[in-house]
């Protein structure tokens, strides 16, 4: 299988906004590697067709299916839901030393939601203790006043509410296979966001900079990470959603694609 190549990585594109570079990170870690001292990793390669036959990690759905499949690079996820379903691979019990958890995946989507107005989706979603916050770092929405469909870090259950933060310089592409990187740093309470190996600012949230209701964005300790497809409102187009997910990592520095 074609897998994310090793390479080095500078400290310029490490940032997390141009010109920065997180204190202690030093590199990135081997890609597609599930040897190297990660906190997860799974590539489906190892896996048999079909639905999920593994304790490495647990599922979460309703309305919707999760299928380890055959693709031309290899064996790879198919996340598939009914409207408002969701479909996600969860990740439990981790243990992350230090204040900082990255996380990567690589991930084609069929089509984003074009209905109904601002329909709202979330492929990562992470939950800990120390904070009420359910932090989504990879998610979007359907902005009909534009109209287009935009990523956007997001969070709910916390002070700062159930928030977007859809940026229309970060317009979804769809079925073309992207790499998403995003890393949670408890230090600053900040998430930060790379698309294909370039940091997207825009889709920074912090204590300062958030789509919340003007009260600090608090992370939790993270230990618990889903991935996968959820949308939250009824009557969507197009009324099914598919997407394929490969080279899922957790990590404590960035692991770049």
């Amino acid at each position: 299988m074609r897998k994310l190549i090793a390479a080095a990585v500078t400290a310029a594109m490490l940032g997390v906004v141009a010109g920065s570079v997180p204190a202690g990170v030093a590199g990135a870690a081997g890609h597609g590697s599930c040897t190297r001292g990660l906190l997860f990793c799974e590539d489906f390669d190892r896996r048999p067709l079909g639905g999920p036959a593994t304790v490495d990690w647990g599922v979460d759905t309703r309305n919707g299916t999760l299928t380890v499949e055959r693709s031309r690079q290899g064996r790879v996820l198919h996340v598939h839901t009914v409207d408002n379903g969701r479909a996600f691979l969860r990740v439990d019990d981790l243990a992350v030393p230090g204040d900082r958890l990255f996380g990567r995946m690589r991930l084609r989507v069929d089509a984003f939601p074009t209905a109904p107005d601002w329909a709202h989706f979330t492929l990562v979603e992470a939950t800990g203790t120390g904070s009420t916050e359910v932090v989504r770092p990879v998610g979007g929405q359907f902005a009909p006043t534009v109209p287009g469909t935009f990523w956007g870090v997001g969070a709910d259950g916390g002070p700062t509410g159930d928030w977007t933060n859809w940026r229309e310089s970060a317009p979804v592409t769809e079925d073309t296979w992207q790499c998403f990187e995003w890393m949670l740093d408890r230090s600053g309470d900040r998430v930060a966001v790379w698309i294909d190996g370039a940091a997207n600012p825009e889709l920074t949230a912090s204590t300062t900079e958030h789509g919340g209701a003007g009260v600090p964005f608090v992370l939790p300790a993270v230990t618990t990470v889903k991935i996968g497809w959820q949308l939250y409102q009824a009557g969507t187009t197009p009324g099914t959603f598919d997407l394929w997910i490969d080279d899922l990592a957790l990590g404590t520095r960035r692991l770049g694609c």
